[in-house]
């Protein structure tokens, strides 16, 4: 069977609440102007200082901006999320498959694994990989090859699952395979223009693409 690394946001949850009421919550407090809902949902995917810098383009500005969404975030928007339907029935069965399942996200670990320790499938991944508080681990690319080794799997034993271009990109940086998923925050277009080969459209569609 094989390793099945899991994006966090936008593939197990839908985390928008939260993620954009804290980056909100940072530009307010940096006293810049708070843009349209509709773009601050570009913000779920990439890393924090990836998203902050060209606003900013100061990198101490940067970190204060970091430290004013993680200040909301840990009171509250952490929990600000939902489970997407049906992919705890998902995780059970491809854990009952023999699977071995991961987490591998740019939310900061801390982070991720307080968000996974209350999922009710959160005890079904063998480890939670994501970026450093530092950002000095926070792109995709690192971020698998962290996992990769913590695992001690080879890539051609992997796959990918997620619904951004990081996702795929990611997965393509290393040979890895791949799911693109489409209940997410990135749609069919950016996936395919990242090089998915494979989507799914439901999460119920992920233990035959994988059993593929």
């Amino acid at each position: 069977m094989a390793t099945l690394f899991f994006d966090m946001d936008g593939t197990l949850i839908n985390s928008e609440v939260g993620i954009t009421r804290c980056v909100a919550h940072a530009l307010t407090q940096m006293g810049l102007e708070v843009p349209p809902d509709a773009e601050l949902r570009h913000w779920i995917g990439p890393s924090l200082r990836t998203s902050f810098a060209p606003l900013l383009r100061d990198d101490a500005k940067v970190e204060q901006a970091v430290a004013h969404y993680r200040d909301r975030f840990e009171a509250q928007g952490w929990a600000e999320h939902e489970v997407y339907d049906g992919i705890a029935d998902t995780i059970e069965a491809l854990h009952a498959a023999g699977h071995r399942l991961a987490v591998v996200t740019a939310k900061n670990e801390p982070h991720a694994r307080k968000i996974a320790a209350h999922l009710p499938f959160g005890h079904r991944f063998v480890d939670i990989v994501g970026a450093t508080v530092d950002g000095s681990r926070s792109h995709k690319p690192e971020l698998i090859a962290e996992a990769l080794q913590r695992l001690e799997v080879a890539p051609a034993e992997c796959w990918m699952i997620g619904d951004r271009r990081m996702d795929i990109e990611g997965a393509l940086h290393h040979g890895m395979r791949h799911v693109g998923v489409l209940w997410g925050f990135g749609d069919e277009a950016e996936l395919r223009r990242a090089g998915a080969r494979t989507l799914a459209a439901r999460p119920t569609e992920l233990p035959a693409l994988l059993a593929a």
